[in-house]
C-alpha cells in the first residue's frame, strides 16, 4: 500500500470516528408556572423540590438573570454582571429571610480538583460581590460543582463559556 492510500483510508477513518463523536446540548426543565391571586403573585411556595423557581421572583425583571458567566480560567464577576448581583443584594436586604446557594461550575478542561477549587472560587466571588452590596453572609452558601454538571456537552469554546458560571438558587424567600 503506498503513502497516498494510506492518507486516504486514515482520513476517511478520521470522518467516520468524528461522524460518531456528536453530542447533544442538553436541554433545561420547563418549569410549571403556579398559580397566582388577582395582584398577580403567586399562591404557592416552593416547588416539589423545596426550591423556589424563577416565577416566585419575577416582579423584578433583574431578578429573573440568574446565571453569571466567566471567562477561561477566571473567577472575577465581569462587569456586566454587576447589576444583576446588585439586584440580587437588594432583593436579600429587603427580605431577611430569603436564601441564596451559589453553585459554582467549569468547562471541563483542567483536572477533576482544579475545576472544583475554580468553581469554589467563582461562587465565592459572586457571594463577596452580594456582601458588598448589602446581602448578608448567612443567606448566602456556596457550593462548587467544577465540570460535573455542564449545560452543553461539546468539546468547543461556543460550548465551553456556557458551562463557565455561577448559578443563583432560592431556596427560601
Amino acid at each position: 500500500m503506498n503513502n497516498t492510500s494510506r492518507i486516504f483510508i486514515l482520513s476517511l477513518m478520521s470522518v467516520v470516528v468524528l461522524a460518531g463523536c456528536r453530542s447533544k446540548v442538553k436541554e433545561a426543565p420547563e418549569v410549571p408556572t403556579p398559580p397566582r391571586d388577582q395582584s398577580g403573585h403567586t399562591t404557592q411556595g416552593p416547588t416539589a423540590s423545596g426550591l423556589f423557581g424563577p416565577e416566585d421572583l419575577d416582579r423584578d425583571a433583574c431578578l429573573r438573570q440568574r446565571v453569571l458567566y466567566f471567562d477561561f480560567d477566571r473567577y472575577e464577576v465581569r462587569p456586566e454582571f454587576q447589576s444583576i448581583v446588585a439586584c440580587h443584594a437588594k432583593y436579600l436586604r429587603d427580605r431577611p429571610s430569603a436564601r441564596i446557594t451559589l453553585q459554582g461550575h467549569t468547562d471541563e478542561r483542567g483536572s477533576r480538583e482544579y475545576n472544583l477549587g475554580l468553581g469554589e472560587r467563582r461562587a465565592n466571588a459572586v457571594s463577596a460581590t452580594l456582601q458588598a452590596s448589602g446581602g448578608s453572609a448567612s443567606q448566602l452558601t456556596t457550593v462548587s460543582y467544577g465540570e460535573e454538571r455542564p449545560v452543553c456537552t461539546e468539546s468547543r469554546e461556543s460550548c465551553w463559556s456556557q458551562n463557565r458560571r455561577v448559578e443563583i438558587v432560592y431556596t427560601a424567600r
